[in-house]
C-alpha cells in the first residue's frame, strides 16, 4: 500500500508563490503518471497538471498554463507542484494523485489566495 503525504499549502495574498510537495511511501519510478487536482468549495475536483514518468513529458491545465510547474525527484520519491502568480480563483484542496494499476490519492492540502 502506498501512502502520499501532501504539504506546502497555505495563505498567499494573489501574485505570490506556493510549492506543494506530495512525498510517497515507496519508490515513484514504478508509477506511471503523477499528477496534481485540486477542488474549490461547492464544485468537483479537476485536474491541474501531469507529468509522466518515463521521458518527463508534462500538461496542464489552460487555467494553469505558464503559472504552475509540475516536476519529479526520484531520489526523494517526491512529486512537486510549483505554483507561481497564485491568484484567487487558484483557492482550492489541492490533491497528488500517483498511477500505476491503480490511483493513490494524497489527503490534500489547503491553499488559500487572498485578493
Amino acid at each position: 500500500q502506498v501512502q502520499l503525504v501532501e504539504s506546502g499549502g497555505g495563505l498567499v495574498q494573489a501574485g505570490g508563490s506556493l510549492r506543494l510537495s506530495c512525498a510517497a511511501s515507496g519508490n515513484i519510478f514504478r508509477f506511471n503518471t503523477m499528477g496534481w487536482y485540486r477542488q474549490a468549495p461547492g464544485k468537483q475536483r479537476e485536474w491541474v497538471a501531469t507529468v509522466f514518468t518515463v521521458g518527463g513529458h508534462t500538461n496542464y491545465a489552460d487555467s494553469v498554463k505558464g503559472r504552475f510547474t509540475i516536476s519529479k525527484d526520484f531520489a526523494k520519491n517526491t512529486v512537486y507542484l510549483q505554483m507561481n502568480n497564485l491568484k484567487p480563483e487558484d483557492t482550492a484542496v489541492y490533491y497528488c494523485k500517483l498511477t500505476s494499476d491503480v490511483d493513490y490519492w494524497g489527503q490534500g492540502t489547503q491553499v488559500t489566495v487572498s485578493s
